[in-house]
């Protein structure tokens, strides 16, 4: 009796999840649901081709110094690089005087404790700190920007879908809302304190147009600051700080490719040399086997078993 009582509830539980699913799939053909604002302006960044996509992509030293500038003298009011220290500069062509000197220059002093009296202080940076942070901790951050946390850079192209692509698309992709644009979605307006920029994952965001004129940054290899330009540059300085051994691996990369190459190429050679000619020879064996098959004859034959 429990069992069928059991078989009964079972049977009707079945049924009722079954009718939820038909009233839910009938009810989202029939009104399907309105599609948001942030899913019909969102933009997708096209590629940004840098000499160092692809297998055997190299770091221009030359744009990553101008990278450098940009993040130096723009980026880095708001943004820490917290993964990367000032000597590590060297592998952009900077000699050790140089770096010396742009640490001891640097904006933002290192936190330091004063010997003397053990309280906190600060110093200026030397070669072997790593970047400091524009704020002291992440509530001064937030509190200078609207509530908003502005994120490291030193992995963003790592962190972000896109990459480089999606730096450069954000930094060069602020707009204006149109009027046709806020009467078809009237939600997408932007909020007071907010700008409005479609490569953005909800079209609106905190930090206001970091380049805003051409010229804003001087570089010193002559090259014209468009905006276009600079944000090129500071795109493919944080794929450095991302991923600043890229030109070590790709020729480990393409080591390991050729020594496998070449011992393929020997395999094959030694296996024509020697095994190709040889012939596998099978030995019989089993019952079939003559040796074996007379022992069975000579046993059959003593128990007087027909053979």
């Amino acid at each position: 009796m429990v069992r069928v009582i059991g078989f009964l509830v079972g049977l009707v539980f079945a049924g009722v999840l079954l009718i939820s699913l038909v009233v839910g799939v009938s009810n989202y053909f029939s009104n399907p649901p309105e599609e948001l604002a942030a899913e019909a302006l969102h933009q997708h960044p096209q590629h940004l081709r840098l000499s160092s996509d692809g297998p055997f992509g190299k770091f221009d030293k030359a744009q990553l110094q101008r990278g450098f500038q940009v993040y130096k003298e723009v980026c880095s009011a708001c943004h820490s690089l917290s993964l990367v220290s000032f000597r590590d500069l060297h592998a952009l062509g900077y000699e050790e005087p140089e770096i010396k000197a742009i640490a001891d220059q640097w904006q933002v002093q290192v936190p330091s404790i004063n010997p003397e009296t053990g309280e906190a202080s600060s110093r200026k940076a030397v070669p072997s700190d790593r970047f400091p942070s524009p704020y002291a901790n992440e509530i001064a951050a937030r509190a200078a920007n609207n509530n908003a946390l502005p994120p490291d850079l030193s992995l963003i192209t790592k962190s972000r879908e896109g990459g480089a692509s999606y730096v450069h698309a954000l930094l060069t992709g602020y707009r204006n809302q149109s009027p046709e644009l806020l009467k078809e979605h009237p939600d997408a307006k932007t909020p007071p304190g907010l700008h409005y920029n479609p490569w953005f994952a909800n079209l609106n965001i905190a930090m206001p147009p970091p380049l805003t004129a051409e010229g804003q940054v001087t570089f010193a290899d002559g090259t014209k600051g468009t905006v276009d330009q600079m944000a090129t540059d500071v795109a493919a300085f944080l794929v450095w700080t991302a991923e600043p051994k890229l030109e070590s691996r790709h020729a480990a990369g393409l080591a390991v490719v050729v020594f496998l190459l070449i011992a393929s190429i020997l395999g094959y050679l030694a296996y024509r040399q020697i095994w190709y000619e040889a012939k596998r020879k099978v030995r019989v064996t089993g019952p079939l086997e003559p040796k074996n098959q007379a022992k069975s004859r000579s046993a059959k034959a003593k128990q007087g078993v027909a053979g």
